[in-house]
C-alpha cells in the first residue's frame, strides 16, 4: 500500500474520530469540518511523503528541512490549535499568545483525544492525553488561560473519563453562549 493512502487512511480515522468526540461535546457542525485542510494539496503532499503511521508526519518533516510547510500551512487555517492564536502586541512589540474562545478549546481537546488514540491503538488510555501535555513544551507556549483550562479537562478525562470530560465541555460550551 503506498504512503498516500496510508496517509489518507490513517487522516480520515483520525477526522473521524474528532467528529465522533466533537459530537458528545457539543460541537456538533464544528467537528464536520475539522481538518480538512489535511486534504490540501500543501499538506497532503507533504503528509504522505513523510509518512509514518506512528506519528505525525511534520515531525519527519520538520527533522529533515528545519520547518513543517505542511504544519505552517495546517495551523495557519484550524483554529483548535493555539499556535493560531497568537497576535502582535503593539505595546511590548512582540507575538504573543491569545486566550482560545471555548469552542476552539474544546475541538483542540478532541484533537487531542482522537490523536492519542489513532496513533496508540491499543496502547490508549484515557490518562494518554494528559501525559502527552505535561511531557511536551505546548503549555508553555499557550495562553496561561488556554493552558490552565485544556489542563483541567485532560486531568478530568484521566480521572473520570469521556463522559465526565464531555459532560463538561458541554457546560463550558452554554455558558460560553450566554457571554
Amino acid at each position: 500500500m503506498s504512503h498516500a493512502w496510508k496517509h489518507f487512511c490513517t487522516v480520515t480515522k483520525h477526522r473521524h474520530k474528532v467528529i465522533a468526540h466533537c459530537l458528545k461535546a457539543g460541537l456538533g457542525w464544528q467537528g464536520l469540518f475539522h481538518d480538512l485542510s489535511k486534504y490540501t494539496p500543501t499538506e497532503f503532499r507533504q503528509g504522505a511523503k513523510y509518512y509514518q503511521g506512528t506519528r505525525s508526519p511534520n515531525d519527519i518533516e520538520r527533522r529533515e528541512n528545519g520547518y513543517s510547510q505542511a504544519w505552517m500551512h495546517h495551523k495557519g487555517r484550524n483554529k483548535h490549535h493555539f499556535e493560531y492564536w497568537t497576535d502582535y502586541h503593539p505595546v511590548r512589540r512582540r507575538m504573543e499568545p491569545v486566550e482560545m474562545p471555548t469552542r476552539y478549546l474544546v475541538e483542540m481537546l478532541c484533537d487531542r483525544m482522537a490523536a492519542s488514540k489513532t496513533y496508540q491503538g491499543d496502547a490508549y488510555t484515557d490518562e494518554s492525553s494528559l501525559t502527552y501535555f505535561l511531557n511536551g513544551n505546548a503549555r508553555h507556549a499557550m495562553h496561561p488561560e488556554t493552558a490552565r483550562r485544556l489542563e483541567i479537562l485532560l486531568r478530568l478525562l484521566a480521572e473520570k473519563g469521556e463522559d465526565a470530560v464531555f459532560a463538561t465541555t458541554r457546560q463550558w460550551l452554554k455558558e460560553e453562549k450566554k457571554k
